[in-house]
């Protein structure tokens, strides 16, 4: 227990709600930080040590084999280093925030309670450092957004060229979706060949490869278009349904603040979505580019690289890797002026070096997380995330006051627009980071005309001086949300969670309105395609016509995949950064656009009407499930295969759900996987700003992380089902209510529990 919590400190509460949520009143900040972290590792500690470990690179240690190649790119990347700099620059409150939540979690390691999975890998926890905290952040947005599709493009390049290239990336509807000015439509996006060349001829001209043979929703509406007068706000975060939930819902008080939200394990403070009884905030991703990737050119013996006509020594390091079960495993790092070569091997010439926000420069993210705890207004809170720079974001906020907003918290390194497509050759000095770009020059707005904002992880604004994005969701589910929108006359929390619900996907739609024209003679082909036009192009949990227009195109995007040769990329070294890239998973988000554009570009002299024959003879061939019971997610957890007797133990199976990949009710499956879904809400929320006790929320399985316990999986039916539970901020409802009460006591470097 660190100085922050000795002596002269009475402790702080911990009541327990029907939902096994934890709601914490301290005096201080020192106490309701430390009671933070005690909660957390009681509910999660064992997932606050997997997200360390994957982290820093020493998962391998816990599950073998699998996770080496990952661990050797967090080794590579270098997070222990680049979070233990980041805890040196911050400031003393910051910094005493870290050391106060980490002495709470110490001090429940110290109790000897330990979770299930730590008996199973027969370990014991490490002692919580305050850095520690900086690592489980930097991983949960771990290089998420745009490095994915350039490392695609540059495998897919040799494959289907230049033309090919610029038809790869998430497609754009028929007309892009702006974020602000809110609800512009902009058109078609188009490549333009000049951004392009640059990458082609680095990959092309330097590397002969051999290849032969995940989003989110929010929205805010200002008082003039609710029925209460006061701004509301919602939303829900998607990702990969990893157990435990990446997200914990908390309720945090002492003298300073009263905050409630959904918190990070392992994460003191709630960067993501809270309110604080003036201000309520949520975020979600903006796909602003923020990752570099350069193509090296390095001498024969591999210790110096290119760069404007001198060479220059690369840095080398070894790594090693301890493996379960497992020799230990070396890792040789090679680190050029842009930073980790991530892929390929320089003693073949050439590689790619990654430069990262997330990793190049000194961030300060968690000097945000205090101010925005006490902020007072819209515009405070945004003032108080200017150092924020671990991942990008659209901040959407409202407060007690009437207003409402949007800006785009990221840093962005100004740099010319032609490194978003592709990477980009490292040695001309032509792709250099010049600054950050501008705090003031970032997309924003306060109280918006329309008072509406919509974002769902499209593009952020159009183009202008400063690059910011070559890769942006389609505009489906903000097109959907603006349409339920703009029928509320005026709206209420109830509305809200309907919007939630919403299950109409128009790619579905197009599907079907494309097979209307598409004349099939298969008899069993026929009576699919039947059973699409006859469909409602809603993704209903008792839906058969839903379950058929996902097995049509899945089986179209495997055709693509096979036609296009697109299959060969799993063979490019550019393709083996872990977890890889999988053709088909890519090109499940490119096809909608090319067949609504009927580009055959990439079908090698094959038509879309014979692939769509095709794919509805594949799809007829197995017979249809209603979409809940094909989409069911199952929950599993990362040790299940390490210790497969006791996965009946570890995994548990949702509740059938409605939704898809471009719903507003996201429950996305993955192409090379098949119907399941892999990725959801992992909450969903309204915030009825100022009337706190009408807020709502909901996570996917529960508050407890422990297989055991009654709050692991008690809100898995509701969420399933779109439905949300109470978000309880009155404490005198909260200790009415409250099935728990502890009473933590701090003394001397240890912590005592009681019972009022």
């Amino acid at each position: 227990m660190t100085a922050g919590v000795r002596g002269g400190i009475s402790g702080a509460d911990i009541w327990r709600d029907a939902w096994g949520i934890p709601h914490i009143k301290a005096r201080s900040q020192a106490e309701a930080f430390a009671a933070l972290g005690f909660a957390h590792a009681q509910d999660r500690l064992w997932q606050m040590e997997a997200l360390l470990r994957r982290g820093t690179g020493r998962y391998a240690e816990w599950i073998g084999p699998a996770a080496i190649k990952a661990d050797a790119l967090a080794r590579r990347l270098d997070t222990v280093g680049a979070s233990q700099r980041d805890y040196a620059a911050l400031g003393s409150e910051a910094r005493a925030m870290l050391e106060a939540y980490a002495s709470g979690v110490n001090a429940f390691v110290a109790t000897g309670c330990r979770p299930v999975e730590y008996g199973l890998l027969d370990a014991q926890p490490v002692t919580w450092q305050p850095w520690h905290s900086i690592a489980v952040m930097r991983q949960i947005g771990f290089l998420m957004g745009s490095v994915w599709w350039k490392l695609w493009r540059a495998a897919a390049l040799p494959i289907v060229g230049a033309e090919g290239i610029a038809r790869l990336r998430y497609e754009d509807g028929g007309n892009e979706l702006l974020c602000l000015p809110p609800g512009l439509e902009k058109g078609p996006f188009k490549a333009a060949m000049a951004d392009l060349r640059p990458g082609i001829e680095a990959l092309l001209e330097t590397a002969a490869i051999d290849v032969s043979g995940g989003g989110s929703n929010n929205w805010a509406l200002a008082p003039g278009r609710t029925a209460t007068g006061r701004p509301l706000l919602a939303g829900d975060p998607h990702r990969v349904l990893e157990m435990p939930n990446m997200y914990a819902q908390a309720h945090l008080a002492c003298d300073d603040f009263d905050v409630i939200g959904l918190t990070v394990p392992g994460v003191p403070g709630f960067p993501h979505f809270a309110h604080n009884g003036t201000v309520a905030w949520c975020v979600t991703h903006a796909f602003v580019d923020i990752h570099d990737l350069y193509v090296e050119r390095f001498s024969a013996d591999a210790q110096s690289c290119l760069f404007k006509d001198q060479w220059e020594p690369v840095r080398r390091r070894t790594e090693r890797i301890a493996v379960r079960g497992a020799e230990t495993v070396e890792v040789d790092v090679v680190e050029t002026r842009h930073g980790p070569v991530i892929a390929g091997d320089p003693a073949t010439g050439t590689a790619l070096a990654l430069r990262s926000m997330q990793f190049a420069e000194t961030d300060r993210s968690f000097d945000c997380l205090i101010p925005m705890l006490r902020a007072t207004s819209v515009a405070a809170l945004y003032e108080s995330t200017r150092e924020w720079g671990l991942i990008d974001h659209n901040l959407v906020a409202g407060d007690t006051a009437g207003h409402i907003g949007y800006r785009v918290r990221a840093k962005v390194p100004r740099r010319p627009r032609s490194n978003g497509w592709l990477p980009v050759p490292g040695w001309t000095g032509a792709h250099e980071w010049d600054g950050i770009v501008d705090w003031h020059r970032m997309p924003a707005a306060i109280d918006p005309a329309g008072g509406v904002v919509v974002t769902a992880n499209n593009r952020v604004a159009a183009e202008g001086d400063d690059y910011l994005c070559t890769d942006a969701m389609p505009p489906h589910r903000a097109r959907r949300v603006w349409q339920r929108l703009a029928a509320l006359a005026s709206a209420s929390v109830d509305d809200m969670a309907g919007v939630h619900r919403d299950v109409e996907t128009i790619p579905g739609q197009e599907l079907r309105e494309r097979l209307r024209k598409l004349p099939v003679a298969d008899p069993q082909a026929a009576a699919l395609q039947r059973s699409i036009l006859d469909w409602d192009g809603r993704m209903a949990a008792d839906s058969l016509g839903a379950s058929a227009y996902v097995a049509v195109r899945l089986a179209l995007t495997k055709l693509v995949a096979d036609r296009s040769g697109l299959r060969a990329v799993a063979q490019s070294p550019w393709a083996q950064v872990p977890p890889g890239t999988v053709a088909e998973n890519q090109l499940w988000w490119a096809v909608p656009g090319l067949l609504r554009a009927d580009d055959a570009t990439l079908l090698r002299g094959a038509s879309w009407d014979e692939l769509l024959r095709l794919a509805l003879a594949q799809a007829s061939a197995t017979p249809l499930e209603p979409w809940g019971v094909a989409h069911r997610p199952r929950f599993t957890h990362p040790l299940s295969a390490t210790f497969p007797d006791q996965a009946a133990e570890l995994d548990r199976l949702s509740a059938p759900v409605g939704g898809d990949n471009d719903t507003v009710f996201a429950t996305g499956c993955v192409a090379a996987i098949g119907t399941r879904a892999v990725y959801a809400s992992l909450s969903r929320y309204v915030f009825d700003v100022g009337a706190w006790q009408n807020c709502r929320w909901i996570v996917f399985h529960g508050a407890s992380g422990e297989p055991g316990s009654p709050w692991h999986m008690n809100q898995n039916a509701a969420w399933a089902a779109g439905e949300m539970v109470p978000m309880l901020y009155d404490w005198a409802a909260v200790t009415a209510g409250a099935t728990q009460h502890r009473h933590l006591s701090f003394r001397d470097g240890r912590v005592y529990v009681s019972q009022p």
